[in-house]
C-alpha cells in the first residue's frame, strides 16, 4: 500500500471510531427516536408494542456502536503500523542508496 491509501485508511478509522462512539453513548436517544418515528408512521401498536421496540432499536444502536467503534480502532492500528513500516523501510533505503552512491 502507498503512504496516501495507509493515510486514507487512517483518516476512515478514525471517522468509523467518532461514529461508533456516538452511537455507542446515545443508543437510548437514538433507539427512542426511530422507535416513536416508526410508530408514528405506521400508527399501530400500544404501550406493549412500544416497549420492545424501544429495546430492539436501542440494542441495535448499541451493537451497532460497538462494532464501527471496534472496527475504526482496529484500522487506526493497521493503518499507523504499517505507516511507521513503510517509512523505516523507506529510510533504510535510502541509507543504503547514500551509501553505494559514496562507495562509488
Amino acid at each position: 500500500m502507498s503512504k496516501d491509501n495507509l493515510t486514507l485508511v487512517i483518516i476512515l478509522g478514525i471517522l468509523s471510531t467518532m461514529a461508533g462512539f456516538i452511537m455507542f453513548f446515545f443508543n437510548v436517544y437514538f433507539g427512542t427516536a426511530t422507535a416513536e418515528a416508526q410508530l408514528f408512521h405506521n400508527g399501530i401498536g400500544g404501550p406493549e408494542y412500544y416497549n420492545v421496540i424501544v429495546k430492539g432499536y436501542i440494542n441495535t444502536y448499541l451493537v451497532g456502536g460497538s462494532i464501527l467503534f471496534v472496527m475504526g480502532v482496529l484500522a487506526i492500528v493497521f493503518g499507523y503500523h504499517h505507516l511507521q513500516l513503510k517509512k523505516s523501510s523507506d529510510s533504510q533505503l535510502d541509507e543504503s542508496i547514500q551509501n553505494r552512491e559514496e562507495e562509488m
